[in-house]
């Protein structure tokens, strides 16, 4: 291995590492925006919670009220529209009026992407 694709390092005066700088800058030209991060991470995290889980995923075929989400989670109403308003402030879902009724979807087929796309993965 040339020294320019790999710097030895010791540790503790006995243990060797290879570092692989062509790697670490490959890795360094991708990296994305701290903010972007952050956003990504909040994301995840959000969508972690099991309710907004179940809310996202009630929501990619049929859009639907909060009455009709309560019901389907078995939680009131309040707790309902706590939840989609943390869905609702990151794009993850958006609402439309009908008269004084107002009715929930995702936000764009990217939420649904990757939906999908996790499902795919825990199903393999």
């Amino acid at each position: 291995m040339s020294s320019a694709k790999a710097k030895f390092l010791e540790e503790d005066g006995c243990r060797v590492r290879v570092v692989h700088l062509d790697r670490v800058e490959q890795a360094r030209k991708k990296t994305i925006s701290e903010n972007e991060l952050d956003r990504l991470a909040l994301t995840y995290k959000v969508m972690g919670d099991p309710n907004r889980l179940k809310i996202v995923m009630a929501l990619r075929n049929v859009e639907m009220c909060v009455c009709d989400l309560a019901a389907f989670l078995g939680l009131s109403e309040s707790a309902v529209s706590h939840q989609l308003r943390r869905l609702k402030d990151l794009a993850l879902v958006k609402k439309r009026r009908d008269g004084q009724v107002i009715y929930y979807a995702l936000d764009d087929e990217h939420v649904s992407q990757l939906l999908n796309i996790g499902l795919e993965h825990v199903r393999e």
